[in-house]
């Protein structure tokens, strides 16, 4: 089965690769994700699409990724999140909270599909996130959580 990818899948490709996949994986798994579409010839040129907005938000080499590691992990994140006593979060960090707080601590524009949270942050407290900027570079950030007054 020939599909094009729509998310970036580990150990098949990137966003708006043409990519042939056994048919029950493609038609059970990968297109009712929504981690891809059909190719047929239309679909084909959406791929342009897909393509240039990945190349907007990605990386394009090593020295690069480093260099948006070092920033990274010079950074003091602190998001503020709604709390009860006992500093329980009401609800759970999310990665696009933690994209929009390295973006108010100065940092750069991250993708929310490239952090990896430890587990669901529930709680206040230090927390160390983990950024896949390049497949040899990975960068780790501490984020702090407060309560929000």
């Amino acid at each position: 089965m020939k599909i094009i990818l729509t998310q970036e899948v580990s150990g098949l490709g990137t966003p708006g690769d043409i990519v042939e996949v056994r048919d029950g994986y493609g038609r059970n798994y990968l297109l009712p994700q929504g981690f891809a579409i059909p190719w047929t010839r239309g679909a084909e040129k959406q791929v342009a699409l897909i393509k240039r907005a990945r190349s907007t938000r990605e990386i394009r080499d090593l020295g690069q990724a480093n260099e948006v590691k070092a920033e990274l992990e010079g950074l003091q994140v602190r998001l503020s999140a709604r709390a009860g006593q006992g500093g329980r979060l009401f609800g759970s960090v999310t990665p696009a909270e933690v994209v929009d707080a390295v973006r108010a601590a100065g940092g750069p524009a991250l993708d929310r599909r490239r952090l990896i949270l430890p587990g669901h942050i529930k709680s206040t407290g230090t927390y160390r996130v983990d950024v896949k900027l390049h497949p040899e570079v990975s960068a780790s950030i501490a984020v702090t959580v407060v309560a929000a007054k």
